[in-house]
């Protein structure tokens, strides 16, 4: 196995921007381009590997045929599917007010992984803001009334953001990305949303768009975010730069690494690694890399340098 570039998959929502292609040069005929999803073994949109002896492949056909445990790491194949997914979301406008289910309730209505995520900010406008979590703990009856009566986001917590915030946002999470925010998120391999609010916009074919109202009556958790807005750990030194450790959880553990020369890492038997290159450019293996570029280093591969002057997410199970 080798360390293997990969094709984004690219989305269109209504909500996005143009900083994807414009400024990451991601190539597409879409007008927007509201996200990209770099790791991503999802039917609704995998990716393409773009090298090697399997370059123009779907990378989750790669995955299975070569063994989940192989490729993906003994961590991986301890679940039904890839379990995984990593984006660039650009939002140029306001994203509904959502929730996403946990595991259970997800495996029951919608035949997939539940979806806990973690959100990177790479950038936000002056005054940007998002939502997390309610201000204050309140009923499910309560949360009923306030969707019905469009009241919704009086009673949310709105909290303003910068480049470097860290959000991480447990199944239940009512939550939304405000306009101006470009984020990286680490998410399970679930595209399970269910909308509650969605600031009376219509769709692309000039209807409001759906809601998920009970869905989200089941599911959302009714109270304040448990977690600080800041990474968990603290910028260490490392030869070749500095690492951060972003979060780490059952799901997954993610750090921000800052290369200013030649870093180097591991990918053993438990886990792959996924190399994210939000800016700068360098080298992977015998590879160069610009900024948007998405790297998949099989799980046994053992250890690899990246090089050169560049902003990364690292990810691993």
């Amino acid at each position: 196995m080798y360390i293997m570039k990969l094709k984004p998959a690219l989305k269109d929502n209504i909500w996005g921007g143009t900083r994807l292609k414009t400024e990451y040069k991601m190539q597409t005929d879409l007008d927007i381009v509201a996200e990209a999803w770099t790791l991503s073994c999802h039917k609704d949109g995998p990716n393409t590997v773009e090298n090697g002896e399997y370059a123009g492949q779907i990378f989750h056909d790669v995955v299975e045929n070569a063994g989940r445990e192989k490729i993906a790491g003994t961590k991986a194949a301890a679940y039904p599917d890839f379990p995984l997914l990593i984006k660039m979301i650009d939002a140029k406008d306001d994203l509904s007010i959502q929730v996403h289910p946990d595991d259970e309730y997800a495996r029951v209505h919608e035949h997939e992984f539940g979806k806990t995520e973690m959100w990177y900010v790479i950038d936000a406008q002056p005054g940007a803001s998002l939502i997390y979590g309610f201000k204050d703990k309140i009923s499910k009856e309560e949360f009923k009334a306030a969707i019905e009566n469009n009241t919704l986001p009086e009673v949310l917590n709105s909290v303003p953001v910068k480049k470097g915030d860290v959000f991480f946002i447990e199944a239940g999470t009512v939550h939304a990305i405000g306009k101006g925010v470009f984020i990286a998120e680490i998410q399970q391999n679930s595209n399970s949303t269910y909308r509650v609010y969605d600031y009376g916009r219509l769709g692309k074919d000039g209807k409001p768009r759906e809601l998920h109202v009970q869905k989200a009556l089941d599911t959302a958790k009714t109270e304040p975010p448990k977690y600080p807005t800041t990474a968990q750990g603290s910028p260490e030194n490392v030869p070749g730069g500095q690492k951060t450790l972003l979060r780490s959880c059952e799901l997954f553990t993610v750090y921000h690494c800052a290369l200013n020369g030649a870093m180097a890492f591991t990918a053993d038997e438990a886990s792959f690694v996924n190399v994210l290159v939000l800016d700068g450019s360098g080298q992977i293996g015998d590879m160069d890399f610009q900024k948007g570029d998405s790297f998949f280093v099989p799980a046994n591969f053992g250890k690899f340098e990246v090089n050169g002057q560049a902003e990364l997410i690292v990810t691993t199970m």
